[in-house]
């Protein structure tokens, strides 16, 4: 039997072991006793317990999980937003390996250290899960030299089989739109880690990057050195900068945050929405700010592709926002696959405003926020946000990029940012251009209905005086309320026949009948109670972004 066979069973067993207190919270949740008995109410504050719980978990299962959890971080439509907080928080606090395995690999790959470099640091200036980072330098100058952990790849496909092993067990615990998440979710990151260790595609992907910003002195992509690179060893210009969130470093040098934040935002307009090939790890440690204002992207690991399709609904999209045109957004949104159709567009809308409002830094009323979150209550199982894998990675760098946007500049409007870009590219004189045909499509089928609408009434007209008319409703009940109020109906007319039978049976001294008569209403009697505590509903605390600090900067 292969040897990764055998450590991913020993890796299943261990990763069980760990996730066990999880799944029997999770399975008492839904059984008070395992087997039997009703669900349980979890709080806010149980579920950022778990969260803290399971972040631990991962820590303790090394890189693979670590990477899992961070990828997790991104997938709002797979853990709730308790969960999401806390893994955003997730970092490698992985120790380096041993230089002298290090320099195992890099010796391996490249040949003697002493013959390929003329100085190396053996201290790592930067570790992580998958690999490390050390400062040496050439004839050409100092090099950063990226270096893959050893042993790593047979302990991420050990593990990638125990996640595979794992997901019918977990497909129990969940409904059929987070299903389709999971799913979606293990495909890509199988894929994205792989390629994360293959660093000759991260070579390839910086480099054709790098080929793209080639003409805007305002970013700065460091160079492959190829002659030293190969899959496990990559080696680029060292490029030295002031991490983009040190907003004291930042002040100290005279940077604006606000030019910051929209050269940073316009460089990610341009990677997806033109180049179709983009960095998709942008939180602050792989972002940095030279002395005269020129922003610099490391590690490219995680980057990727868009497809053409996507380019076009992502424009769109933008386009819509910027109308505050909710059912384009909507629209949008269901093409690219985001949103089943079957969704209720008026509780989404109302979303949607909110969150448009707050992007653009406007106070919200707080009568309004709990009208929202009232709806999304009643209806959140009419809800299947879904994450397709092509989108996932997207929808990474737009929440990231606009929470480093918003450090730089509190006041920052990506909305606008984002409009005036498509302003000057031209996208939005294309959409004038269609906007202008699809309304005069629109007209030409209007008229040709308008034709044919009066026959078609005479017809359901006749059929209704001649009763030959039949009409079908389809009634929809998501929240199973007629199931339960026909239940609570049963109930009581159970209860009511038991006590009205215990008091004839008591006149008639048929005291042995009466006791289960007696016990069949106590029965009957918890079974209502219980049903009318159900809830109709799940909790939902509303958070947003800058609102949230504006109110924490007043109270400050």
């Amino acid at each position: 039997m292969p040897p990764v066979n055998l450590r991913a069973y020993w890796r299943f067993v261990l990763v069980a072991w760990q996730f066990l207190p999880l799944l029997v919270a999770y399975l008492r949740d839904r059984n008070r006793f395992l087997l039997f008995g009703r669900g349980r109410d979890v709080s806010a504050e149980q579920r950022r317990k778990r969260a803290r719980s399971l972040l631990e978990t991962l820590l303790t299962l090394g890189p693979t999980f670590i990477k899992l959890g961070q990828l997790l971080s991104t997938r709002p439509d797979v853990l709730p937003p308790e969960y999401i907080d806390e893994l955003e928080e997730l970092q490698d606090r992985v120790p380096p390996a041993e230089w002298s395995d290090a320099r195992a690999v890099i010796e391996e790959d490249l040949g003697p250290i002493d013959s390929r470099f003329s100085e190396f640091d053996t201290e790592a200036i930067s570790g992580a899960s998958l690999g490390q980072v050390y400062r040496a330098e050439t004839e050409d100058g100092d090099v950063a030299v990226k270096v893959r952990r050893p042993g790593v790849r047979d302990l991420v496909e050990a593990d990638l089989r125990v996640i595979r092993w794992s997901l019918p067990i977990l497909m129990y615990f969940v409904d059929e739109s987070r299903a389709f998440s999971l799913e979606t979710l293990a495909d890509e990151f199988d894929r994205t880690i792989n390629q994360e260790m293959d660093y000759e595609r991260e070579a390839r992907m910086l480099q054709e990057i790098r080929a793209n910003f080639a003409d805007d002195d305002a970013i700065r992509i460091p160079s492959v050195d190829e002659s030293r690179s190969t899959e496990r060893v990559l080696t680029m210009e060292y490029v030295p900068g002031t991490k983009i969130t040190d907003l004291d470093g930042l002040s100290e040098r005279q940077i604006d945050g606000a030019a910051l934040a929209e050269t940073l935002q316009r460089a990610y307009l341009q990677m997806i929405i033109e180049d179709g090939v983009f960095h998709a790890d942008p939180h602050p440690g792989n972002l940095a700010v030279q002395d005269d204002g020129t922003l610099v992207f490391y590690d490219f690991g995680m980057s990727g592709y868009v497809d053409p399709f996507i380019q076009d609904r992502i424009v769109d999209f933008y386009i819509a926002v910027a109308n505050q045109d909710i059912q384009a957004i909507l629209d949008t949104l269901v093409e690219m696959g985001t949103l089943s159709p079957d969704a209720d567009r008026q509780v989404m809308g109302d979303v949607l405003e909110l969150a448009i409002a707050d992007a653009r830094g406007e106070d919200i009323e707080q009568y309004r926020v709990q009208q929202i979150v009232q709806q999304v209550e009643d209806t959140i199982y009419d809800f299947p946000f879904r994450l397709p894998a092509n989108l996932a990675l997207v929808l990474r760098v737009a929440t990231v990029v606009e929470g480093v946007c918003v450090t730089l500049d509190e006041d920052f409007d990506f909305i606008d940012v984002a409009t005036t870009y498509l302003r000057e590219q031209g996208f939005l004189e294309d959409t004038v251009r269609q906007y202008v045909e699809d309304r005069a499509n629109e007209a030409g089928e209007a008229a040709q209905s308008a034709l044919r609408t009066p026959p078609k009434l005479e017809e359901v007209l006749d059929q209704a005086r001649n009763r030959d008319l039949e009409v079908k409703v389809d009634l929809r009940d998501s929240q199973r309320l007629i199931g339960r109020f026909a239940r609570r109906i049963v109930y009581g007319l159970v209860l009511s026949s038991a006590v009205l039978s215990t008091a004839f049976l008591f006149v008639f001294e048929e005291y042995v009948a009466a006791g289960v008569t007696t016990v069949l209403a106590a029965v009957v009697t918890i079974l209502l109670y219980y049903s009318l505590r159900e809830r109709t509903g799940i909790g939902a605390q509303p958070q947003f972004t800058r609102q949230s600090m504006r109110e924490g900067r007043d109270r400050e």
